[in-house]
């Protein structure tokens, strides 16, 4: 499934939920964010079974950017009953994405 944009109330809900998300902070004017992209919309895919994935344009939500502590985009967080877990500021490649998810998720 590919990651879905998320407004506030639509990643309060879905952190509460049982299944773990992972958050892209981003923004349409970071270059980068629009670099790893496709490697996040694949891991969306890859992990559909076992993880909610999900992203949050920082401009649409500066708020919640704020709260939840982001200063550097992109960051991904990893949400699991609630809770932050962990988090990868600026993922150089699909494989640094996908060795952060398997030890958060081992958290």
């Amino acid at each position: 499934m590919a990651a879905m944009n998320m407004n506030q109330e639509q990643f309060e809900q879905a952190i509460r939920e049982e299944k773990p998300v992972l958050v892209d902070f981003w923004a349409p004017w970071c270059g980068y964010c629009r670099r790893i992209g496709p490697a996040y919309e694949k891991i969306g895919e890859e992990y559909a079974d076992s993880l909610a994935v999900g992203k949050i344009n920082i401009d649409e939500e500066p708020r919640l950017a704020g709260a939840e502590g982001i200063e550097v985009i992109p960051t991904l967080v990893l949400y699991r009953n609630g809770k932050a877990v962990d988090s990868i500021t600026a993922p150089g490649s699909m494989a640094e994405i996908d060795r952060f998810i398997q030890g958060a998720l081992a958290k």
